[in-house]
């Protein structure tokens, strides 16, 4: 399935110690950008997070949001140091005693000297954490790739569709081109007739004229590549994956790039043969459908920068 780079996916999982919430959301971006906002208790699950990430995305800005809850905020220990009230007692007699004072002390009085009582707050369980992080991340992973994808088939239809029209300006080059010839044809004789009145130009001459002006204008080899750069995008489309690389080979070699990088050098060709058959065009007609070649390459390769 196409992906676009743009997404955004939420989840929510809790158990009795904590409630979690992720939330993931990208633009675009050349390269696989990940950045978490995390609390400061989740710091040590952060590799774990990326990588969780990186496993399912290949391209994009993203930005990962986790919100921690304390289920069991409240539930703070209040711990009884029985030893060290003891100790206290004791030192308090011998002062009575040794001065002779009244030994007034109570309970409460007792409570307040350092360290007769702490408060200790619940552990968590950390295995049932991080299988919470995962969960919630799994999550929220899952419904950010749908909307990607949701997102990619629009984008899908959107360049299948400018790709129709892009073969049909094609076609509209290619019948308009030899009228370019036989136009210039007519009015090269016209001129000659003009110019010379009943003298005789050699004719070979005149097909040298029309040789040379016919090779330049001549865009066959420019409209079979268009073409096939058109079927090959087209193809990628239907055929290609976010999940599945594809091939390209470069210096000699093959390597490896995703669907959207493919796509983009399929329509820097697609502007390179745009850019000379316009370059050839002498004629008014075909200079406007050469425009007409190039803005639509333009659009696609704007939308081409939206897929992973």
């Amino acid at each position: 399935m196409i992906r676009s780079m743009t997404g955004y996916g939420r989840y929510e999982a809790q158990n009795e110690d904590a409630r979690l919430i992720t939330e993931i959301k990208s633009v675009n971006h050349r390269f696989c950008d990940i950045s978490l906002r995390l609390p400061r208790n989740l710091n040590a699950y952060e590799n774990d997070i990326r990588n969780q990430i990186k496993a399912s995305v290949s391209r994009g800005k993203i930005d990962v949001y986790i919100t921690y809850e304390n289920n069991r905020e409240g539930e703070t220990l209040v711990a009884y140091n029985k030893a060290m009230a003891k100790s206290y007692m004791d030192l308090l007699a011998r002062i009575s005693e040794d001065f002779h004072i009244p030994n007034d002390t109570d309970a409460f009085t007792l409570s307040k000297y350092p360290d007769v009582y702490t408060l200790k707050e619940e552990t968590v369980d950390e295995e049932k954490l991080y299988g919470l992080v995962q969960q919630t991340v799994a999550g929220a992973l899952k419904d950010f790739i749908q909307s990607k994808e949701t997102e990619g088939r629009h984008l899908k239809e959107d360049l299948l569709q400018k790709l129709d029209y892009l073969e049909m300006i094609t076609k509209d080059i290619a019948n308009r081109a030899p009228s370019v010839f036989d136009e210039y044809r007519e009015r090269l004789r016209a001129k000659v007739d003009e110019l010379l009145g009943d003298t005789k130009i050699d004719e070979s001459v005149l097909a040298t004229e029309l040789v040379l002006y016919a090779d330049k204008i001549c865009v066959d080899e420019e409209l079979v590549r268009l073409n096939s750069h058109i079927r090959h995008m087209r193809e990628t489309l239907e055929e290609g994956s976010a999940d599945a690389d594809g091939s390209v080979v470069a210096n000699g070699h093959s390597i490896t790039v995703n669907v959207g990088k493919k796509l983009d050098f399929i329509a820097q060709e697609l502007n390179r043969e745009a850019n000379t058959t316009l370059s050839k065009a002498n004629d008014i007609i075909l200079s406007n459908q050469g425009i007409l070649l190039k803005t639509e390459i333009e659009k696609i390769r704007e939308q081409i920068q939206n897929l992973e």
